[in-house]
């Protein structure tokens, strides 16, 4: 119970003791008294008569006079928080800003609030756990409304291995075949019977009994994870600084894997539009520095996060279109002026191209 929600509880006491001892006699049913302190521990509800007009105003009062806040209990039960930074949030072992950091929960990063108390959240994001300031969480609507606009909707295979088909129907033509376990992201679920997903730029349809269907917004990191993908990039530039590799050839199969991943089925402009995203993050200070770096940044492509764009990489069955968008992008072209993001078209302002917005 917070500090201000037992302050609160004894003020009402008080309020409610004298609110009794003025309608009842001081002399009927003595030995009932013992019950008051009983009630108290009950919560307010059980002290006062909830039909109780006088009761009601005399909470409100009382709340307003002494300027106590505390959290709305729907607040609480929605169970939703998001970061609102520009960067990142420190989160930390305990509500203050003494405590031993624990981690961190950047820009458009969710996770589900665990206990709120003096201003600070703890919540629960991926693996991390840990306390973070109120003033850089976003609740209620306001983190639903940021959670709809940066989430996905994904869906897991989960059978030995689902056709890909072109169309909502168990005769049309099969775009491909995707592996028990896979994710991919969803263009619609309102069919019960088929979901539409993005498979490869293209609208692809999976039979709905064969998929579990989610919603995932990105997780903060723990320092272990930070300090592991950091020395995941670290061991990266060593290989191209060193050359101990065909660094430049493996760093271009490593992008034309990802464009095959996220734009396959789209038009060359489309497929070296993803790969510009990729260059020009990695030119940006907000970014990895490394291409590597970039694509297995913490929750930033799908198809990196689901092994997909590890599988085309070394299966080596890369389209040459691809290919060339990789090396076109890397030689510094982009047809996306300095944009950082793209995802499936929803609306969205942006540059469109194909089935892609640009941003």
């Amino acid at each position: 119970m917070t500090k201000s929600r037992r302050m609160l509880v004894v003020c009402v006491g008080l309020l409610c003791s004298l609110f009794l001892s003025m309608q009842m006699s001081m002399t009927a049913q003595a030995g009932n008294t013992k019950n008051y302190v009983n009630d108290l521990n009950g919560g307010i509800a059980s002290i006062l008569d909830p039909g109780s007009r006088n009761s009601t105003e005399v909470i409100n009062a009382t709340v307003k006079e002494l300027n106590l806040t505390f959290p709305a209990e729907e607040e609480i039960s929605s169970g939703l928080v998001m970061a609102n930074v520009r960067d990142a949030v420190n989160v930390r072992s305990d509500a203050s800003e003494e405590a031993s950091k624990v981690g961190k929960l950047y820009k458009d990063c969710g996770g589900t609030i665990l206990e709120r108390k003096d201003g600070w959240t703890k919540i629960q994001s991926g693996t991390l756990i840990g306390w973070a300031k109120d003033e850089y969480l976003l609740f209620g609507d306001d983190a639903r409304a940021l959670a709809n606009d940066v989430g996905r909707m994904i869906a897991q295979i989960n059978t030995e291995t689902l056709r890909v088909r072109t169309e909502a129907d168990q005769e049309a033509g099969v775009l491909g075949l995707l592996p028990k376990g896979d994710i991919a992201d969803v263009v619609d679920n309102s069919n019960p019977e088929w979901v539409c997903i993005d498979y490869e730029g293209a609208d692809g349809y999976v039979a709905a009994e064969y998929v579990t269907v989610d919603f995932q917004i990105d997780s903060g990191e723990t320092l272990e994870e930070i300090k592991a993908r950091e020395a995941a990039e670290r061991e990266a530039k060593r290989h191209v600084n060193y050359g101990e590799y065909t660094t430049d050839a493996d760093t271009t199969q490593l992008l034309a894997a990802l464009v095959q991943c996220e734009a396959g089925c789209e038009s060359y402009e489309g497929q070296l539009a993803v790969a510009s995203v990729v260059m020009n993050r990695v030119r940006s200070g907000a970014y990895p520095d490394s291409i590597h770096g970039v694509i297995y940044a913490s929750g930033q492509f799908t198809p990196a996060l689901n092994g997909k764009v590890n599988t085309v990489y070394e299966s080596g069955r890369i389209s040459a279109s691809c290919v060339q968008a990789a090396q076109e992008a890397i030689s510094g072209v982009s047809n996306v002026g300095d944009m950082t993001h793209f995802r499936r078209n929803n609306g969205r302002d942006g540059l469109v191209i194909g089935n892609h917005v640009f941003y």
